[in-house]
């Protein structure tokens, strides 16, 4: 948006300035060239006057003597001629020897007793010239007539120059313009780029963004006290469904743990059919208890505000491969870890923990006796990289796409599952700013890849 503003208003000054400055430099060019024109026909006359006497005598000399003084003030060529149009004195012969200018226009015209002027281009000079022809007469009589000849190059360098300082005018009024342009523009983009961070933040979960309210323009005003507003809504709105999950799954766990007891209680009093509804009824309760569980863990996760800091990855790794090496050998399942770099972090404390629990649980869950479960990391520029593969059935690249899902479930996986570790996983690696990712493993199965930040 502040480009568009600033080439909108750069658009509208070059516009002003194209038909202020073409017309005034056309205008100036014109009048340089009639105050030219006005001053060459002036000095015409007055050069015939002072010749009157000289063509009466034929004095040759005081005619040369005064084109050649006129030429010395002022670089422009003059000519007399005689009444046959012989030419009597020129203060720049091109050629030495007598020539006639009967044949010319402008002399044939001065003598017949008329003023003549025009412009002509000047081989020898390569340059146009603006000349004026008089007759020089005394009692009615003609005697001869004068030639004025000045080149326009004068005048074409005096419009030159001021179209020069036209254009460095424009060019200073341009950067004048584009300075407070960028000015204006950046006070009401502000605002807007205030907004979209803080939208951004928002969409990624920081429930408690705000944008600063501008006195100024209105319409931005309104629309930052919009977001503030609607910012402070959506927080109230989480917070309660976060806090009604947490109360509900917290109050349920009593009486289902009571439930679970009394069934647990009632196994030795029960045979045949009935005995079988009863476990029935107990792996239900169970079930039921780790959905409660997860649904009461990930309402906590959702409520942990991050406070990440620098975490020895080696460290948190090796704490639980040997955390869950005893669950894993039971099931002839081996767990390796490669983590040779980058060896800090950035998270919260206790969440790396959970994220790895949550998918070495699911990992040994699918795992074939005889495989492994391998853990690795790597660095990727700014950013550390951590992968857990195992070797079971994997998913397809559908269902990977669901397998965040709160409660969703693969169509071949266990029935005890609750469908909410790798949502869990999800939000507590999104909270520290990281990424979470499903891939297929090398060896067929899955590969959780898990993205964090480094300090």
């Amino acid at each position: 948006m502040r480009t568009r503003l600033l080439v909108s208003y750069l658009t509208i000054t070059a516009f002003v300035l194209l038909i202020l400055e073409v017309p005034l430099g056309l205008s100036f060019a014109r009048a340089e060239r009639n105050r030219l024109e006005a001053g060459v026909r002036h000095d015409a006359l007055s050069l015939a006057i002072r010749a009157e006497e000289n063509l009466e005598r034929n004095d040759a000399s005081k005619l040369k003597a005064l084109a050649s003084g006129y030429q010395h003030d002022t670089s422009a060529r003059v000519v007399y001629v005689d009444a046959t149009g012989n030419v009597l004195a020129d203060s720049d012969p091109p050629v030495e020897g007598p020539r006639n200018f009967a044949s010319r226009a402008e002399i044939a015209k001065a003598l017949r007793g008329q003023e003549a002027s025009g412009t002509r281009y000047s081989s020898t000079l390569r340059s146009d010239l603006l000349f004026v022809a008089a007759p020089v007469s005394s009692g009615g009589k003609i005697l001869g007539a004068v030639r004025v000849s000045y080149p326009l190059s004068y005048v074409d360098a005096r419009v030159r120059r001021v179209a020069f300082a036209l254009v460095g005018v424009a060019g200073v009024v341009l950067v004048v313009v584009f300075l407070v342009s960028l000015a204006l523009a950046r006070s009401v983009t502000r605002p807007l780029s205030e907004v979209q961070r803080g939208a951004d933040r928002l969409g990624r979960g920081d429930l408690g963004t705000r944008v600063p309210v501008p006195k100024s323009p209105r319409e931005i005003t309104v629309l930052a006290t919009s977001f503030n507003r609607t910012a402070e809504r959506l927080e109230q709105l989480v917070d309660s469904q976060q806090e009604f999950v947490a109360d509900a799954s917290h109050q349920l766990r009593t009486p289902l743990a009571a439930l679970r007891l009394r069934l647990e209680f009632l196994e030795g009093e029960v045979s045949g059919d009935a005995s079988e509804d009863l476990d029935g009824a107990i792996a239900e309760v169970q079930r039921l208890s780790r959905l409660v569980d997860g649904l009461l863990a990930l309402a906590r996760a959702e409520q942990q505000r991050a406070a990440v800091e620098p975490l020895d990855l080696v460290e948190i790794v090796d704490g639980r491969v040997a955390a869950w090496s005893a669950f894993a050998a039971e099931r002839e399942v081996a767990l390796a870890a490669d983590v040779p770099a980058p060896r800090r972090v950035l998270a919260t404390p206790g969440h790396l923990e959970q994220v790895l629990d949550n998918v070495l649980n699911n990992a040994l869950e699918v795992a074939p006796a005889g495989s492994s479960i391998t853990i690795g990391a790597r660095r990727r520029g700014d950013r550390a990289e951590l992968r857990v593969s195992d070797a079971g059935p994997g998913m397809t690249a559908a269902q990977r796409e669901h397998a965040f899902d709160r409660f969703w479930r693969a169509p071949d996986t266990r029935r005890s599952g609750t469908g909410l570790g790798l949502a869990i996983v999800r939000q507590l690696v999104v909270a520290d700013g990281g990424e979470v990712t499903l891939e297929e493993s090398p060896a067929g199965g899955l590969a959780v890849v898990v993205t964090l930040r480094t300090p």
